[in-house]
């Protein structure tokens, strides 16, 4: 089988990334800033640190497909200038710096896949029509980091064949929003955020994982791909599912705009805004979804 290399691979979506791989009989090289020792056989890492500019060229040299994850929290601080500066170069100076390294050192490396992300898209349009992949960026610091991100990752598109994948929320046990959702239900209280209405393009963390795998062994697949569920959900309905799904009492608790912005300032903005994305163009390459329904995923992720 191929040899294949994962940026981001000790990270949420990494991890089952690189399991999945090993199952299917890959050599998996996880490319970290901070190598160790796997308790796998067919998963092993190697040294890289695109903000030093280096990277261990024998590693990368025998990589015949390449899965860039990297890239710092988008959710996980506050957006200051110097966080938000530190977001754009994990991306876009990073995502840059592994094309040219694939470029020069890895003549055996025939795929890239790269992740990008819903905030390349601003709110929904008074259309009502989801977003699909070939809709315009928004004019925010998200869509203009997600454009950038997205256009150092197409020059890769020069030498190998090269998709891209725009995940919505990612949903999962161990980390991403999930938690964050489900936290305070523990407690019986469920958050509504500002109005509740506003629409959450999501996927399930496994699906996730299998999509970016799909992506590697479809050999037809190549340009954007919306990497979200067929059937997005409010707020509302996503909280209401959590509460039935966990089971008891859960008294519902509205999280005022104002109260939001105030207490996670410019990011508020992301919570609060509608973002329906269209699966379809996902869905015609033959990737099936084994969650594309929110209780469906919701049950797996509580174990249910």
């Amino acid at each position: 089988m191929a040899v294949i290399g994962i940026t981001g691979g000790t990270g949420f979506i990494g991890r089952r990334v690189a399991a999945l791989l090993a199952e299917e009989g890959h050599e998996v090289i996880i490319f970290t800033r901070r190598p160790g020792k796997s308790a796998r056989q067919a998963i092993t890492y190697a040294h890289w640190d695109p903000l030093a500019r280096t990277c261990d060229i024998d590693a990368l040299s025998k990589t015949e497909g390449m899965i860039h994850l990297a890239g710092a929290g988008i959710a996980d601080k506050r957006w200051t200038a110097a966080r938000k500066e530190e977001i754009v170069v994990s991306r876009v100076a990073a995502t840059g710096f592994i094309v040219s390294m694939l470029r020069q050192h890895a003549p055996g490396c025939k795929t890239l896949i790269s992740a990008s992300a819903s905030g390349f898209y601003g709110p929904d349009r008074a259309s009502s029509m989801p977003f699909t992949e070939d809709a315009p960026p928004a004019h925010d610091f998200l869509g203009d980091t997600c454009r950038q991100w997205e256009a150092a990752a197409a020059a890769a598109s020069a030498f190998v064949r090269t998709v891209i994948l725009r995940f919505g929320i990612v949903l999962g046990k161990e980390s991403g929003a999930f938690p964050r959702f489900a936290g305070p239900l523990s407690f019986g209280v469920m958050p509504i955020l500002g109005s509740g209405r506003q629409v959450i393009s999501w996927i399930e963390a496994g699906d996730l994982a299998r999509l970016i795998v799909s992506s590697l062994n479809n050999a037809g697949m190549s340009g954007i791909y919306n990497a979200v569920a067929p059937n997005p959900v409010t707020n509302r309905q996503l909280m209401n599912t959590i509460a039935l799904v966990k089971g008891g009492i859960k008294i519902p608790v509205p999280v005022p705009a104002f109260l939001l912005k105030i207490i996670l300032g410019e990011m508020s903005e992301e919570v609060l805004k509608s973002c329906t994305m269209s699966a379809q163009k996902t869905l015609d390459t033959g990737f099936r979804y084994e969650h594309p329904g929110i209780l469906s995923a919701v049950k797996i992720i509580l174990g249910k």
